[in-house]
C-alpha cells in the first residue's frame, strides 16, 4: 500500500482528546476510506504535512504501522509534495502510539555513506562491501539516525560496518536516488573519506564479505551506474585536488 493515494475521513481533528486515553491529537486521524475496520485491519490513518484541522484528505500513504499484540495496522498519509522519514513520523505519532510497540514500514528512505579510500597513488585502493541482504558490491552506508548530521551518519555507519575510522574530505558529496523493490523511494548521500587503515573488522551479521582494491578494478565490481558515476566523481575529485 505503501504509495497508494487514499481519502481520509477524520473522526478526531487536530487538538481533540481522546476521551478513552486522555490525550491530545497532534495530528488529524481519521478512517481511510473503502477499508473496513471491520473485515480488515486497517485501523485508520494519522495526517502529516497539515498543521490545521480538516475534515477530508485526499494524500499517499507514506508509512504503514503494524501495532504489535495484534492492535492493527495503521497508516500514514501525507500530501505528495512532502517527503517524511521514519526520524520525522515517530515523534509525530508518539502523543498516541509511544505506549504501543509497532514495527513501521516507510516509503521514504534517507541514508548516508562514503566512498573510503586509503593510501596515495599507485598505492591507493578504495573499500567495497558487500551486504548480506545484497549480492552487490557497495560502499559503507547507513539510515540516518535522530539528531545526527549527515557526516555523522556516514562517520557512524563506516565505523559500525567496517571497524574503520574515517576523516571525510570537504567539497565532495554525491547523492544517489533510487526505488527499492518497486516501492521504497530512497535518497543515499555519499561522502569521500579516507582511512589511514587496512584492517577492516566487519559487522558480521550486516557484512559478508569486503575488498581493498584499486579504482579502476573496482568499477568493474560495481553493477550500478549510480555507484559508478559516484566512484568516477570521487576519483576525479581527488585528482583535480592533488590529493
Amino acid at each position: 500500500m505503501l504509495g497508494r493515494f487514499v481519502r481520509v475521513k477524520v473522526t478526531a481533528p487536530m487538538h481533540s482528546v481522546n476521551r478513552r486515553f486522555g490525550y491530545e491529537y497532534k495530528l488529524n486521524f481519521g478512517i481511510v476510506e473503502g477499508y473496513n475496520r471491520e473485515r480488515t485491519a486497517v485501523q485508520g490513518a494519522y495526517i502529516m504535512g497539515v498543521n490545521h484541522p480538516v475534515r477530508n484528505f485526499d494524500g499517499r500513504v507514506i508509512a504503514i504501522i503494524r501495532r504489535h499484540g495484534g492492535h492493527g495496522v495503521v497508516w500514514v498519509v501525507a500530501p505528495k509534495s512532502t517527503r517524511f522519514i521514519v526520524n520525522d513520523i515517530k515523534p509525530a505519532i508518539s502523543f498516541a502510539e509511544r505506549k504501543n510497540g509497532y514495527d513501521i514500514e516507510c516509503l521514504y528512505e534517507r541514508s548516508c555513506g562514503a566512498v573510503v579510500f586509503n593510501g596515495k597513488g599507485e598505492d591507493r585502493s578504495v573499500l567495497l562491501i558487500r551486504n548480506r541482504r545484497s549480492a552487490h558490491w557497495g560502499f559503507p552506508k547507513g539510515h540516518i539516525e535522530p539528531g545526527e548530521t549527515q557526516h555523522e551518519t556516514a562517520i557512524r555507519e563506516t565505523k559500525e560496518e567496517t571497524g574503520l575510522d574515517i576523516s571525510i574530505l570537504d567539497g565532495f558529496s554525491c547523492k544517489s536516488e533510487y526505488t527499492i523493490q518497486g516501492k521504497v523511494e530512497k535518497a543515499v548521500v555519499i561522502f569521500l573519506a579516507e582511512s589511514t587503515s587496512r584492517d577492516v573488522v566487519m559487522q558480521e551479521e550486516e557484512i559478508e564479505e569486503f575488498i581493498w582494491t584499486d579504482f579502476s578494478s573496482a568499477l568493474g565490481l560495481l553493477r550500478f551506474e549510480n555507484d559508478k558515476n559516484i566512484l568516477k566523481k570521487a576519483a576525479g575529485f581527488l585528482s583535480a585536488n592533488n590529493i
